[in-house]
């Protein structure tokens, strides 16, 4: 620091240096300059006195003159420096006498007040005199350090190490607990002097010295002295306010949270402030972790048992504000996740529930609503709706957290999961044909769009995917698929979340093999009584099985039958025909009614209806001989019949012709689903899905075993569970028994007879 600018006047110091350099007679010169600075310095400093304080240090640092007995081989000036070093230090002893006694008598704001004046003029007074002893800090203190006198200092740190033991050491704890009550005060609402708690608890942190390097920061005074007893009191009061805000409402305080949370929040937020405005940036973290821990972690099991409130009453607000308090602590937001996703799935079972019986779901059909079935359509709206306002919740609630999106996608999507792969397949075969209602490819692509939504969070996608390749092919079999560029679009969207494993391969003999065939049979003069068209299907394509009971054609079908496979043996030998009839349609014409109709029929209700050229009135056996189709399908099949008016069942299982059915349509289509066919369709579904997952873990075992040579018994369990988990959730057991069946097959094998834990790849 530069002297001060020379006083109008000459001053005390204008009279000339001492001429020699003896130490009485150059303290005491140097003794009223040193107090004046120390003591007076508002008063002035000549430029001259501070010269000649200046010259008088320099001349006697430099003196050659020998004071005392020589220690070792020390110079003259060493020993000279060493003189004028321990007469400032006790300068320092005795200046902060009178300076304690008055602080004595003060406290609290008085008592700080005191103290930061007083800091002020002698760090000022100490950083004057450490300028005046340039000399004696720029070679004998720096020599002496140099030899490992660790506490010699330069005469400013000096200064403050002085200041530290003889002032700040009796004073700490009266000025440590007036900070702290002011603090307090501040806490409770008061104003208070910011700037003076800064100035004192900034004289804390410059009163660490580090011996080793004493420019360098140390905080060991600021943190034992005053950020100890800070923090413990922060504990102490935010703790018992916690604690009464919360039990002021009662025992359980949960009618309280919303209230609490914004409390807890300003309270962080005053702290984080208070760091900036008064206390080191070092006590920030260990400040707010303490805050955190009372305010927060102590609480956050009432946090948590008030969420679902919150979000039963939309209270977004609130919940932001629980998610961001709770997201500073560990764990503070898993309680509240799994809470969201328990949430998710009691919506989306709720909507699901509100389905059974209402106007949605007899949508779905009369005998559908009475057992209780599900529309389809209804069912993805209600799942969407609810991952839709969930998904709206997480957005504006929870900052779009990764964790919370997928769990409320998930549990929406796995609401009444045995279903929902059959379900969503159910409703995407209904966009796709060429009977759904949307206004156009836009709406059609955005239904497929929402159908994703939820495909993408199923567990078992297999199931679905094999349900959803079973209805494309019965749509490409029919020709009622609403166009190949949604089909083509469906088919890439389920490939990008699900990977190769999608089979949409659907590949048929030429539509040419009908004409061919009629042709044949005209060279032949071979005429056929039935307008006739086949598919030949590849049974490694068609995701098809046979029916599994049996089935008579009528005599009227049977020729033109025997005639095809016998004319399709001789142009593919070897090959074996399995007739598919619970995908055939056939179209009857009436000859019975005044007006013709054309009926739309199943393979089954066409069998039925031709037994009614030779009869008037059959019973349920004779028809069950004529056709040998199931009781169970039969009598499934002659309800809609009767339904429909075309046969009359007056009499039990006796079913007559009606002579005086009517339609206002001459098409009539009786061809509408069965439930036995759909429930066994279902049923061989889920048995090809299971016999598919059997090799799918078995071919994943293997390719894992053969990347890593050895592994044990539960990393492979493990990591197989976390390559399939993607299209399906696989079984422990299912995994075992595959382990088992590889092992048999010489695929693996333990290595070691004694150990069953750990297995290795056999090449």
């Amino acid at each position: 620091m530069a002297p001060p600018t020379a006083s109008s006047s000459a001053g005390p110091f204008a009279q000339m240096p001492p001429k020699t350099a003896d130490l009485d007679e150059t303290w005491t010169f140097l003794t009223a300059g040193v107090d004046h600075i120390m003591t007076k310095l508002e008063e002035g400093l000549s430029f001259v006195g501070y010269t000649s304080l200046y010259t008088t240090v320099y001349n006697y640092c430099t003196s050659t003159k020998m004071h005392g007995k020589l220690e070792g081989n020390r110079t003259g000036a060493n020993l000279v420096g060493s003189d004028l070093y321990n007469k400032l230090t006790d300068y320092f002893a005795n200046h902060f006498k009178p300076i304690v006694e008055k602080a004595e008598t003060l406290q609290d704001e008085a008592l700080l007040r005191y103290y930061a004046a007083e800091w002020d003029r002698y760090t000022t007074g100490a950083n004057y005199l450490n300028r005046l002893f340039t000399y004696l800090n720029r070679y004998w203190v720096k020599r002496e350090r140099d030899e490992g006198k660790k506490a010699v200092y330069q005469v400013y740190t000096l200064a403050l190490a002085q200041w530290r033991q003889h002032l700040f050491t009796p004073l700490q704890p009266p000025l440590s607990a007036a900070i702290l009550r002011m603090v307090a005060a501040q806490r409770d609402g008061a104003q208070i002097d910011q700037a003076l708690v800064k100035k004192v608890v900034d004289s804390f942190v410059s009163l660490g010295l580090d011996a080793a390097d004493p420019n360098k920061e140390c905080l060991d005074v600021y943190k034992e002295q005053f950020e100890a007893p800070f923090l413990t009191a922060t504990e102490a009061y935010y703790s018992a306010e916690a604690e009464a805000f919360l039990n002021a409402g009662g025992a359980e305080g949960s009618g309280n949270i919303p209230e609490y949370l914004k409390k807890a929040e300003s309270r962080l937020r005053e702290e984080e402030e208070r760091v900036v405005r008064y206390l080191h940036a070092k006590t920030r973290k260990e400040l707010v972790g303490r805050c955190e821990a009372v305010l927060l972690r102590a609480h956050a099991p009432r946090m948590w048992d008030a969420f679902q409130a919150l979000l039963d009453f939309d209270a977004d607000e609130d919940l932001q504000r629980m998610y961001a308090l709770l997201a500073r602590i560990p764990e503070g937001l898993e309680p509240l996740r799994r809470k969201f996703e328990a949430h998710v799935k009691a919506a989306g079972l709720a909507a699901v529930s509100a389905l059974v019986g209402s106007d949605a779901a007899k949508a779905a059909g009369d005998a559908e609503a009475k057992a209780g079935e599900l529309d389809p359509k209804a069912y993805v709206d209600a799942l969407l709706s609810v991952h839709e306002k969930n998904a709206a919740t997480v957005a504006r609630s929870f900052k779009g957290e990764a964790g919370f999106a997928a769990r409320s996608t998930r549990r929406a999507g796995s609401s009444s999961a045995a279903r929902s792969p059959e379900l969503l397949a159910k409703h995407a075969d209904m966009l796709l044909r060429k009977s759904n209602k949307m206004a156009g490819e836009v709406d059609l692509e955005g239904a497929l769009n929402r159908v994703m939504v939820l495909f993408k969070y199923l567990e078992d996608k297999d199931v679905f995917q094999t349900f959803y390749t079973t209805k494309l092919s019965k749509r490409l079999i029919h020709g009622v698929s609403a166009s190949d560029e949604a089909e083509a679009s469906m088919i890439s969207k389920l490939r990008r979340p699900a990977g190769s494993s999608t089979r949409t391969s659907c590949s048929a003999c030429s539509p040419d093999l009908t004409d061919s065939f009629k042709d044949r049979m005209a060279q032949n003069h071979d005429d056929m009584d039935i307008a006739f068209s086949i598919m030949v299907l590849g049974t490694n394509f068609w995701p098809l099985a046979p029916p599994t009971h049996d089935f008579l054609l009528p005599p009227e079908l049977l020729p033109t039958f025997e005639r095809f496979t016998k004319y399709y043996q001789t142009k593919h030998s070897g090959r074996k025909l399995t007739w598919l009839h619970n995908y055939s349609k056939n179209e009857l014409r009436t000859n019975y009614t005044n007006q013709k109709y054309i009926l739309m029929t199943s393979a089954y209700q066409a069998a039925v209806l031709l037994q009614y050229n030779r009869n008037d009135t059959l019973s349920l056996a004779e028809l069950q001989e004529a056709t040998k189709i199931s009781t169970e399908i039969l009598g499934q099949v002659l309800a809609l019949l009767v339904k429909a008016k075309v046969l009359v069942n007056d009499e039990k299982d006796q079913y007559d012709l009606n002579p005086g059915f009517k339609s206002k349509k001459i098409r009539v289509n009786l061809n509408l689903p069965i439930k036995a066919e759909v429930k066994a369709e279902s049923s061989d579904v889920l048995k090809a899905v299971d016999e598919d997952r059997k090799y799918v873990i078995q071919a994943t075992i293997v390719r894992i075993m053969k990347a890593r040579k050895t592994m044990k018994n539960q990393a492979l369990i493990q990591e197989v569970i976390s390559q399939i988990s993607q299209r399906f959730a696989p079984k422990i057991p299912d995994i075992k028994k595959a382990i088992e069946t590889l092992l048999e097959k010489e695929y693996i094998e333990r290595v070691d007879s004694t150990s069953k834990d750990t297995f290795a790849y056999v090449a």
